[in-house]
C-alpha cells in the first residue's frame, strides 16, 4: 500500500505551485529598486566618459559589401575619365631647359641691344653728315675785316680740346697774318657742276661719334697772291655728339 505522504519530485498541488510563483514575483519586485538604483549609479559614473565595449565572444563584424559588376564598371569609367597627372621631368632635363631658357633670354637681349645700336648708328650717320656739311664752310673760312665774328661763329661749332686749340691758333697765328696781308678765305664743300650731292661721305660712325670725309674748295685772296687762288682740299672731320648737338672735335687736312 502506497504511503499517502510521499510526493513525487517536481510535482505538487496547484495551490502550492501558485504560492511559490507569487513568492518569486514578490522577491523580484523587492530586488528591482535595488537593481535600478545600482544601474543609475553606474550610469552616473559613466556620464561624460567614453566607454569602450568589448564585443562578446563569438561576435564577428558584418561582412563588407562586395562590389557589384556595375560598381566596378563605374569606378573603371571614372578612373579612365579622370585626367592623368602630368609626367614629372628628370632633374637633369629640367636644368637643361632652364639653361636653354636663360641662353635664349640672353641672346634676345643681345640682339635687342644690337638692333638699338644699329638704329642709333644709322641716325648718327645722317646727323653727323649734315653737321659736317654745315660746319666745314664756317670753320675753314675767315675775312680779315671781321675776324672776331668769324672766329666766334666757328668756335660755336667746336668742342673739347680742339675748340681750345682753334682759339689759340686763330689768336696767335691766323688772325695777325690775315690782318697783315688782308687775307680772305672762303671754303665750300665740293659738289658736281650739274647740281648733284656734295662730295661728302661717312668714314665711320657710332651712336656718339662719327668721322666724315669732305672735299672742300678754298678760294684765298691776300696781298701776297695775285688774284684769287683755288685750293682743292680733302678734309677729315671728326664729330662728337654733345648736349647741344653734333660738334667738331678734330679737323685734319689730307
Amino acid at each position: 500500500m502506497a504511503n499517502p505522504t510521499t510526493r513525487t519530485r517536481g510535482t505538487g498541488s496547484p495551490a502550492r505551485r501558485t504560492l511559490t510563483a507569487a513568492a518569486r514575483a514578490a522577491a523580484k519586485r523587492a530586488r528591482r529598486p535595488e537593481q535600478d538604483e545600482t544601474t543609475q549609479r553606474v550610469e552616473d559614473r559613466l556620464t561624460g566618459r567614453t566607454v569602450l565595449i568589448e564585443p562578446p565572444c563569438g561576435w564577428d563584424d558584418p561582412p563588407e559589401p562586395q562590389p557589384t559588376p556595375e560598381t566596378d564598371e563605374q569606378e573603371t569609367d571614372e578612373q579612365e575619365s579622370a585626367p592623368a597627372p602630368p609626367p614629372r621631368l628628370p632633374r637633369v632635363l629640367t636644368a637643361a631647359l632652364c639653361l636653354a631658357l636663360v641662353a635664349a633670354l640672353a641672346a634676345a637681349a643681345v640682339l635687342g641691344w644690337q638692333y638699338r645700336q644699329g638704329q642709333q648708328t644709322a641716325k648718327a650717320r645722317t646727323e653727323a653728315l649734315a653737321a659736317a656739311r654745315k660746319a666745314a664752310p664756317v670753320v675753314l673760312s675767315y675775312d680779315y675785316r671781321h675776324l672776331d665774328r668769324d672766329f666766334a661763329r666757328a668756335r660755336a661749332l667746336l668742342t673739347g680740346a680742339f675748340r681750345d686749340q682753334y682759339g689759340r691758333t686763330t689768336k696767335t697765328v691766323v688772325g695777325p697774318t690775315a690782318k697783315k696781308y688782308h687775307g680772305v678765305v672762303k671754303a665750300t664743300v665740293a659738289a658736281p657742276t650739274d647740281g648733284g650731292a656734295p662730295a661728302v661721305s661717312v668714314v665711320s660712325a657710332a651712336p656718339d661719334r662719327a668721322v666724315v670725309l669732305l672735299f672742300v674748295n678754298q678760294i684765298t685772296q691776300s696781298t701776297q697772291v695775285s688774284g684769287a687762288r683755288l685750293d682743292l682740299n680733302r678734309v677729315r672731320m671728326t664729330l662728337a655728339r654733345t648736349a647741344d648737338g653734333w660738334k667738331v672735335s678734330a679737323v685734319d687736312a689730307l
